[in-house]
């Protein structure tokens, strides 16, 4: 069998059985919705995002409805001084854009495109400084929610990913990648919630044109602070198959703010704590439903 018609498979198994409630383990009623039939607003879920954190929500968009979650600025700051280099590295973009379309009560289909970055690198050893400005990669993503995501003690889903590369030159690899992504998430006592996330990828080697597996794991614990204001914190570990890569280690921190239960704002800082690890980015972000 394919690759393909063994993913169509999969796929179509999990829609059929659709979405199952964690406290009756009864199929749940919204499963007759779908993108051209929205659910009633009455009946939609609290507002669950894929951002700030890097630990991606089990959490889907409800069926019908869309949700647009945004970087208004992220700015990232490098310094490598790995070997006998010496290079900085500033990029930013502005904005960073993942548009997202409740194609069933489970499962919703996400667009991440970056319209415009800019990048700007300067090697101290040699004395070279180079830019580079324009489009960036643009990313599709399935996320599937196998439970919880009406309701139960847990959320579990499944989100395959596919880079498409269109970066302008110097900005991207010029390569096909993809990945699966498993989100994870559950409630502590006293309101306290955590996310867990195991990523797989596949992605081209940074010399030749092979490719190699890398692994993200995620872990984020947050907790309301006062009113709508929320805060987080998270831990990012990365690690490479590629030969001579060493592992990078982030730690995050950021706030969210709910104006209504369709907006939210976001704030936050990511932190290197390894050489391999980009020094620190700084965001800020918005998301919204409708």
């Amino acid at each position: 069998m394919s690759r393909l018609s063994a993913g169509a498979l999969l796929l179509w198994s999990l829609l059929a059985v659709g979405e199952v409630d964690a406290a009756t383990g009864e199929a749940s009623d919204k499963r007759r919705f779908h993108l051209f039939n929205p659910t009633p607003r009455s009946l939609m879920r609290e507002m669950a995002t894929d951002r700030p954190d890097v630990t991606e929500s089990p959490i889907t968009v409800d069926a019908g409805h869309y949700q647009i979650e945004m970087d208004l600025v992220g700015i990232t700051y490098d310094r490598d001084t790995s070997g006998a280099g010496n290079t900085r590295t500033l990029s930013y973009t502005a904005p960073s854009v993942n548009v997202k379309a409740g194609l069933l009560n489970n499962v919703d289909l996400q667009l991440v495109v970056e319209p415009y970055n800019w990048e700007r690198v300067e090697d101290r050893t040699g004395g070279g400084v180079s830019r580079n400005s324009g489009f960036g990669d643009v990313q599709t993503r399935l996320k599937i929610n196998l439970w919880g995501n009406d309701g139960g003690e847990t959320a579990l889903a499944l989100m395959p990913w596919v880079k498409w590369p269109t970066a302008a030159d110097g900005l991207g690899n010029g390569s096909l990648e993809g990945g699966l992504i498993v989100p994870f998430g559950f409630g502590l006592p006293h309101d306290w919630e955590v996310g867990l996330m195991a990523e797989f990828d596949i992605i081209r080697d940074s010399v030749g044109g092979g490719h190699h597996l890398e692994a993200v794991n995620t872990i984020a614990l947050g907790h309301g602070i006062v009113g709508n204001l929320g805060g987080y914190l998270e831990f990012i570990s990365v690690a490479s198959a590629e030969r001579g890569s060493s592992w990078a280690g982030t730690f995050a921190a950021g706030l969210t703010y709910g104006l209504n239960e369709n907006t939210q704002l976001d704030a936050g800082v990511n932190v290197g704590i390894v050489e391999a690890a980009d020094d620190v980015r700084p965001f800020v972000g918005l998301s919204w439903r409708y």
